[in-house]
């Protein structure tokens, strides 16, 4: 089977071999040193490119610049991938495999015994398609390494057919995006651009200009302790305390186990403590803000309830704001998102819109000034090792790229 893009398979390969596996527990940007080994790569082929202003910072933010061909140019539009891989699996030693001209049924991975790609409809639309994976013992990492290959093949592309008309590129690519990080040290006057957009969905066709509206919430239950040989009547256990609450949260609703598409939820992500104190880290989650607001109200009568009941007990409650729904941004840009339909379009690919159940630079890239949808990529099963991608989506994701730039240059015209 003939390839369409000539370094598209290389680069790919070549970058999911690379670990970049973001820490949560850091406090440095990079969380971890070994982002900037892929943040150097890049940097050395975008500058073998010809682009301008290829730089990696101190924190391994990679910026570059492809300059516009065509006069009196109006716009920069930005391209954006992430750098690192998800922290819950490992991407050390990834063993890419390609299952070529695929014809169906369970796909199984070879270096780990139990490891199965499970046909479903997913795979079933990929047919005929050449399906990459892992080995099984690693994620693959098309999350987002697959988002930053076809950025790289998209420019080569424009560097190699000079005639094509296009705005000027600007280019990021960002670290710890995994761990809710990728903009905390981003320089948007670097940057420069006024629209951009993340090239780091899921299944062809997804263009996604709404996420969650996200807060963190902090529960910290305070107990008495005493000798437990002497409790009687004097302990109070914050530890149980803690359980007790956990115990009436829903069953049926208003968690990730038992919500989809539009709902939201709360979810406890971590416990820790003692019996004079016991901390409940939770994630609040949903698509309009005032019914998070509502989830948070919530939690927060189940804690008095509980509390109430044990005189000489306490609590306290913190929310932090962790990102915000880009929808209420990107509505008022509506030409950003309508010419990456248009451009998702004229691949062959149907848009299909849906709303991340998540979060994304995007998002934060939104509220700092620059309206920033996120277009598919192409990967499936991502943060697993039962991650996989077909090579002919990321060749339509690298034409979706291409018309859209096409499309910004046209715009300049108007």
């Amino acid at each position: 089977m003939a390839y369409k893009y000539e370094k598209l398979l290389e680069r790919f390969l070549s970058y999911v071999k690379i670990d970049t596996q973001s820490d949560e527990k850091s406090e440095t940007t990079p969380s971890t040193k070994k982002q900037f080994d892929l943040a150097e790569l890049l940097v050395e082929e975008l500058k073998d490119m010809g682009l301008e202003n290829v730089e990696v910072d101190e924190h391994c933010y990679v910026y570059a610049t492809l300059p516009s061909n065509i006069k009196n140019n109006k716009y920069k539009i930005g391209l954006i991938s992430h750098l690192d891989t998800a922290p819950a699996v490992s991407g050390k030693d990834v063993n890419p495999v390609i299952n070529k001209d695929y014809q169906g049924g369970d796909i199984v991975l070879p270096g780990e015994k139990g490891v199965v790609i499970k046909e479903d409809d997913s795979l079933r639309k990929h047919i005929g398609e050449d399906i990459i994976t892992s080995d099984g013992t690693t994620l693959l990492g098309a999350d987002d390494k697959a988002g930053i290959a076809e950025i790289m093949e998209a420019l080569n592309y424009f560097v190699n057919n000079p005639e094509v008309p296009r705005p000027e590129i600007r280019v990021a690519f960002t670290p710890d995006e995994e761990i809710g990080r990728g903009t905390i040290k981003f320089d948007k006057e670097k940057f420069g651009a006024q629209f951009a957009y993340t090239i780091d969905g899921g299944a062809d066709g997804e263009i996604e200009d709404e996420n969650f509206n996200a807060d963190s919430m902090i529960i910290k239950f305070k107990g008495i302790n005493v000798h437990p040989g002497y409790a009687k009547g004097k302990m109070i256990n914050a530890i149980k305390l803690a359980g007790e609450f956990l115990s009436l949260l829903p069953k049926d609703k208003m968690s990730p186990e038992t919500t989809e598409k539009r709902e939201g939820y709360v979810h406890p992500v971590e416990i820790s403590g003692i019996e004079e104190e016991t901390t409940i880290f939770f994630i609040i989650r949903d698509f309009v803000e005032s019914e998070l607001k509502k989830k948070e109200e919530f939690l927060e009568d189940l804690v008095k309830k509980v509390v109430s009941k044990y005189p000489g007990a306490d609590y306290s409650v913190e929310v932090k704001e962790s990102y915000r729904n880009m929808k209420e941004v990107l509505d008022k840009y509506p030409d950003v998102l309508n010419l990456a339909i248009k451009a998702i379009e004229m691949a062959g690919v149907k848009p299909v819109r849906t709303p991340i159940r998540g979060g994304t630079d995007g998002a934060k890239l939104s509220f700092m000034g620059i309206p920033t949808p996120n277009i598919f990529t192409g990967g499936h099963n991502f943060h697993s090792k039962r991650e996989w991608i077909s090579y002919q989506s990321m060749e339509r994701a690298v034409d979706v790229i291409i018309n859209l730039m096409k499309l910004w240059a046209e715009k300049n015209n108007e």
